[in-house]
C-alpha cells in the first residue's frame, strides 16, 4: 500500500503553548549509551527524533580482558596513566572492584602521574577519590601524547585506559618514543543495528530528511559511514552531510572522522550532551528554518510543518516541498512543471493538485493562490 503522499507527518504539535524550539525540525540520533535522556531533551523542546543506534558498548560482565589487563597493569606498576574518558575510568574501577583489585589500582593511581584527555574524566578521578590529575584543555588524546613526548618517556612505563577503540596512532607515538605501554579496554564498541534502523537513517539523511544528525562518540561516525559504503550510498551521505544535513558532534574527537570525510560538524562550545541540545536548538532556529513575512503573519517554514498566525501545523513531506518552493519565491508565480520537481514522487498535475488543495485545507491562512493557466504563488 503507497503511503498518501499529502498527509500530515506524525509528531506534529496543533497549538503554540506545546512549541517548542525544535518544534517542526527532524533531528537524527546514532547514540546507543545515554541515548534514552538525550532523545528526551530533544522531544521537550518538540523535535520529531529519528534514532538509529550505530554502536553499544559492551557489558563489563561479558568483557573479562579488563580485569586480565588490570593484573598486568598493577604487576607492572606504570609511572603515568593515561584516562580518556570518565565512562572507562569509573566502569573499570568497578570492574577492578568486582575481581577484588580495587585498592591495588587505587594504589597504582596514587603512586602514578595521572593525566586525563579533558575536564569530565578528571573530575571522574577526583570522584574516584585519588590525586588531582592533568588535564588536557582540548579534549585530545594526542594533546596528552604531545606534553609526554615534550618532555620524554623513553623507558617509561605508561598506562593507558582505552575508549571503545584503540588509538593505534597515540599508542604507536608513545612506544615509538622509548615507553613501555601497557592498555586497558574497560568497554568495547559492539554493533548495535538491527539490520533495519541505521540504513534507514542513512537513507533519510541521503534524501534530506533530516536538518540535524547527531553523533556522541567517533566510532559510531565510523559505523555509519561503514554501513553507507555497504549500502553504496557513502558518496551520497557525504554529499548531505556536507550540503542540506548539518553534522553535530559533542565533541572535537568525535568530530574528527566527520571533518576528515569532508564534512564540517556542528561542535559546541562544551563537550557535553545538554551543550549538543543547545547548539542544535540554536542552529536549528537561527538556521534552518525558511522566514517569509506574509501579509497573515511570519510563516516559518520547517522541514515536518508550518509555523503561522500563532500555533503550528505539521505537514507531509510533500506539502512542505510544496510550500518551500513558494515561499522561495515568495510573490512570484511557479509553475506546474516547477512544483512537480520539487517533490520526489509526484508525478501528474492532478497529484500536485490533490497536494496544494490539502495544502490549503490544512493552513490557517489563505496562502496559496492559484494563477490561472500558470501556475500557483504564495500570497504575500
Amino acid at each position: 500500500m503507497t503511503a498518501d503522499p499529502s498527509a500530515p507527518a506524525p509528531g506534529g504539535l496543533g497549538d503554540r503553548g506545546a512549541l517548542g524550539e525544535l518544534t517542526g525540525f527532524r533531528v537524527g540520533v546514532t547514540a546507543h549509551r545515554r541515548a534514552t535522556d538525550f532523545i528526551a531533551a530533544l522531544e521537550r523542546r518538540g523535535a520529531q527524533v529519528v534514532h538509529a543506534p550505530a554502536l553499544m558498548i559492551s557489558p563489563v560482565a561479558e568483557d573479562t580482558r579488563v580485569v586480565e589487563d588490570t593484573r598486568a597493569l598493577l604487576a607492572h606498576r606504570p609511572g603515568i596513566v593515561v584516562v580518556t574518558t570518565a565512562y572507562g575510568l569509573r566502569r573499570w574501577f568497578e570492574a577492578a572492584d568486582a575481581a577484588g583489585l580495587g585498592e591495588d589500582l587505587r594504589d597504582a593511581f596514587r603512586a602514578a602521574r595521572v593525566l586525563t584527555r579533558g575536564a569530565k574524566a578528571r573530575g571522574q578521578v577526583l570522584s574516584l577519590e585519588l590525586e588531582d590529575a592533568e588535564a588536557s584543555e582540548d579534549g585530545r588524546t594526542s594533546s596528552v601524547v604531545d606534553r609526554l613526548l615534550a618532555e620524554g618517556v623513553a623507558g617509561a612505563r605508561v598506562a593507558v585506559q582505552l575508549h571503545g577503540v584503540a588509538d593505534e596512532l597515540q599508542l604507536e607515538r608513545l612506544v615509538s618514543a622509548g615507553a613501555q605501554v601497557d592498555t586497558v579496554a574497560p568497554y568495547r564498541w559492539l554493533s548495535a543495528d538491527d539490520g533495519e534502523r541505521l540504513p534507514a537513517l542513512i537513507r533519510d539523511a541521503c534524501e534530506r530528511r533530516l536538518d540535524v544528525l547527531t553523533f556522541t562518540a567517533a566510532p559510531a561516525v565510523d559505523s555509519l559511514f561503514s554501513t553507507a559504503q555497504e549500502l553504496g550510498r557513502y558518496e551520497d551521505l557525504v554529499d548531505a552531510l556536507r550540503t542540506d544535513v548539518t553534522a553535530a558532534a559533542v565533541g572535537p574527537v568525535c568530530a574528527e572522522p566527520l571533518r576528515e570525510a569532508g564534512v564540517a560538524p556542528l561542535v559546541p562550545e562544551r563537550f557535553r550532551l545538554g551543550a549538543l541540545v543547545r547548539a542544535v536548538c540554536t542552529h536549528a532556529v537561527e538556521e534552518r528554518a525558511l522566514v517569509v513575512p506574509t501579509r497573515h503573519g511570519t510563516l516559518r517554514l520547517m522541514s515536518t510543518g508550518a509555523a503561522l498566525a500563532g500555533g503550528f501545523v505539521p505537514l507531509s513531506d510533500a506539502q512542505v516541498a510544496v510550500l518551500r518552493a513558494l515561499a522561495e519565491r515568495p510573490g512570484a508565480v511557479v509553475s506546474r512543471g516547477l512544483l512537480l520537481s520539487a517533490v520526489p514522487g509526484l508525478e501528474t498535475e492532478h497529484a500536485l493538485e490533490m497536494v496544494i488543495s490539502r495544502l490549503r485545507r490544512i493552513l490557517p491562512a489563505p496562502l496559496v493562490a492559484t494563477v490561472i493557466k500558470r501556475g500557483y504563488r504564495l500570497e504575500v
